[in-house]
């Protein structure tokens, strides 16, 4: 069997399962058990293919994955985060639509401090939404903040597939944690300029409340400096103890989880119930994601064996196209995958092939992992299958359409294109950050 036509059978199957609606693990075992019969020796394949899904779990460099995890659960289940929103409510005043403003505020700090993107607009909707609906916020302009910083969340540090992303593409792990803060402070910020002036353009979107009561002098700061400060806190000791040589990311991991222990324990809110719901939240997360990495474990070394990678990346190579031209193919096909796959599926599928381009053109290995950051964050927004959209789906009244939902993200989805375009051209933007924190 040729090489492009062993591609077009992996590919072919794996899309027809994921298709048909069979997880991404199973999909990848199913694929990997054909496979491993056919190329790598049968029944020896099969035992190689179990060898290798047992590697793969056991690899050290994923162990920041569930302790990145168990800092947003924890911070959650005890409600100390829910405090962060109280205390930007007090903070953030006489700003046009205010309540979506905190929304982008509030996740952005939540991104600090969790690794599932998932659970930020989970909390931001089922706390915030409800709220600007009531004050009579248009339904898109409640919604797409929410969804859209939850995206962001993939940039910001501590993240569970940025460390993925580094482990399973070799690139410094730490050095990519740091490099997404930029472009995603940037991201956050341009999510606010956009709200206040369309907002200021037409106020009925987000309706000023006449019931809204504040308080001034210290009584106004405080919740920032006891609610705030502290989460902020955990985001600088986890981010210095990697920049500063004194632990690794797992270590910095680790750090940041006791240091949400205790922080937890501060506030009084450490119950045995949200302990045992934060273990068990963060066992589910990591196993789902482990569980896919068990199942796409052999599938790298299979396309290597029937001659797939080699074959493609030497069309590529030998090819006229220029470095921007392949680098621009390769951005397309992942925001198309990202518009139909989950962001670990195009990692593990596009991996084998992106990283030996990527060092036969010479590209700066943390500039190329935030534009596929970027690629991946936007996948979480785009139809028919952006996992945030549900994720609003599932806590927004049934008022809000699917459909309300999805043009709700389309001008954040159009902020992370011209982004992507930002990093392209200006990859200081990516790059600048981590090399003067790990000089």
């Amino acid at each position: 069997m040729t090489w492009w036509l062993s591609l077009i059978v992996f590919f072919g199957g794996l899309t027809i399962l994921l298709m048909a609606g069979l997880p991404a693990g199973f999909s990848f075992i199913a694929i990997n058990l054909v496979g491993a019969w056919v190329y790598l020796g049968g029944e020896i394949g099969l035992m190689q293919a179990v060898r290798n899904g047992l590697s793969s779990v056991t690899n050290f460099s994923l162990t920041p994955i569930p302790f990145f995890l168990l800092m947003g659960e924890l911070l959650f289940h005890t409600g100390v985060a829910f405090k962060a929103i109280n205390a930007f409510d007090q903070v953030i005043r006489k700003v046009p639509a205010r309540l979506s403003v905190i929304a982008v505020v509030a996740g952005t700090v939540f991104s600090a401090i969790s690794g599932s993107t998932v659970a930020t607009t989970a909390l931001l909707g089922s706390l915030l939404l409800p709220e600007m609906l009531r004050r009579k916020y248009h339904p898109r302009m409640a919604t797409g903040p929410i969804m859209a910083i939850g995206a962001v969340d993939m940039l910001i540090p501590p993240a569970a597939l940025t460390v993925l992303l580094g482990s399973l593409a070799h690139i410094s792990i730490a050095g990519l944690l740091i490099a997404g803060v930029l472009p995603g402070l940037l991201l956050s910020l341009t999510f606010i300029v956009y709200l206040i002036v369309r907002a200021r353009m037409n106020p009925s979107l987000a309706p000023p409340s006449d019931d809204e009561h504040f308080v001034d002098g210290w009584a106004r700061w405080r919740p920032l400096v006891v609610d705030v400060v502290p989460l902020l806190l955990i985001f600088v000791l986890v981010v210095t103890a990697m920049t500063a040589g004194w632990a690794t990311p797992t270590e910095a991991a680790a750090l940041g989880a006791f240091a949400s222990f205790v922080v937890c324990i501060g506030y009084r809110a450490l119950t045995w119930k949200a302990l045992v719901k934060s273990l068990t939240g963060t066992a589910a997360l990591s196993g789902t994601i482990l569980f896919i990495i068990v199942g796409a474990s052999t599938f790298a070394q299979i396309l290597a064996f029937s001659g797939a990678t080699d074959g493609l990346v030497t069309l590529i190579r030998d090819s006229d196209l220029s470095s921007w031209s392949v680098l621009l193919l390769m951005l397309l096909v992942l925001l198309i995958l990202g518009c139909f796959v989950d962001q670990v599926s195009m990692m593990l599928m596009t991996l084998p092939f992106y990283m030996p381009l990527m060092q036969f053109f010479g590209w700066d290995p943390l500039w190329f992992g935030v534009l596929y950051l970027i690629c991946m964050q936007l996948g979480l927004l785009t139809p028919p299958f952006g996992m945030l959209v549900f994720t609003m789906r599932s806590v927004a009244p049934k008022s809000v359409t699917t459909l309300d939902l999805f043009a709700a993200v389309t001008p954040y989805v159009i902020f992370g294109l011209l982004m992507l375009v930002a990093v392209l051209l200006v990859p200081g933007i990516a790059t600048w950050l981590p090399n003067f924190m790990l000089r």
